[in-house]
């Protein structure tokens, strides 16, 4: 069986099909064999498990992924892509493939019909137009997972890691230490990948808290409180909090709260840890 890690096997293929690379969804299929071992090996991926597979391309992980699960569910976009899928999956019958957009797809519903609602693992070498949306969906929607390992720009890894006070620190940073334990697996150069991106690639996994590390008692203010600090990012968190649409909050109110927590009024948002956000969100729910 060949594998399609194998740059040549990858040509083969698309020359087969005549397949051309659409600018639109961001494709860049990953040509390197050890990159490939070493996201199965970070994702644990066992008979045990049901992977749930974004953007497989032309079946390169996927076919790695059917090797080591119990069962794979692929959903690709690109329509072209389907009819390669089948003739490189053909061998494994514990493939399926859905072509459909990831972020209209009942995820939950595909957990609790194929895994009984037991968590499942999601692994993907993301588009990174679209990398944010697609992690943050599958966190807020409460998809029952038990990890997520993905491929995804070497910036938005080291975002989805960093601490208080740096200057990738943000929205992305907090929601994913929210809902996970990030880890960096590996950097992955642009000669891995064909077409090669602009860009240098890590592969990142985020391992779902049993607990967020945090108590909030209102989750989706806390959230909203972090998008306003952030979107105006050189502004105080008085003013990013009240000229924010999305909150309607008098803003003595935000100036009591973040009183209240031993802060001066004149602090920025990016200083803000998890916890203190959360404090903060509980200060302004009952002030409210």
């Amino acid at each position: 069986m060949a594998y399609l890690g194998d740059p040549k096997k990858t040509i083969e293929v698309l020359q087969k099909y005549q397949f051309n690379f659409a600018k639109k969804f961001g494709q860049n299929f990953l040509i390197d064999t050890h990159v490939l071992e070493k996201i199965i090996r970070a994702a644990q991926v066992t008979k045990d498990d049901f992977v749930l597979e974004i953007g497989p391309g032309i079946g390169t992980m996927t076919q790695y992924l059917a090797e080591n699960s119990r069962e794979v569910f692929a959903v690709e976009i690109d329509e072209k892509l389907i009819p390669i899928l089948q003739d490189t999956l053909s061998e494994y019958d514990n493939v399926t493939v859905l072509n459909q957009d990831i972020l209209k797809v009942d995820i939950n519903k595909i957990a609790m019909e194929r895994n009984g609602g037991k968590p499942i693992k999601v692994v993907a070498n993301l588009p990174y137009y679209i990398t944010t949306p697609i992690i943050m969906g599958l966190f807020e929607s409460h998809v029952p997972i038990d990890s997520i390992t993905v491929m995804v720009q070497k910036e938005v890894a080291d975002r989805m890691q960093v601490g208080p006070g740096t200057k990738d620190y943000g929205a992305l940073s907090l929601a994913v230490q929210y809902y996970a334990e990030p880890y960096i697996v590996a950097n992955v150069p642009p000669n891995c990948f064909m077409p090669r991106p602009n860009v240098g690639s890590a592969v990142i996994k985020l391992t779902r808290h049993e607990n967020p590390p945090v108590t909030v008692e209102n989750e989706a203010l806390m959230f909203r409180l972090i998008r306003a600090s952030f979107n105006q990012r050189r502004k105080t968190l008085v003013n990013g909090l009240n000229n924010s649409s999305e909150l309607n909050i008098p803003k003595e109110v935000i100036i009591q709260s973040i009183e209240a927590l031993g802060l001066s009024p004149t602090v920025r948002g990016e200083t803000l840890t998890l916890q203190q956000f959360a404090q903060l969100s509980d200060e302004i729910e009952h002030r409210m």
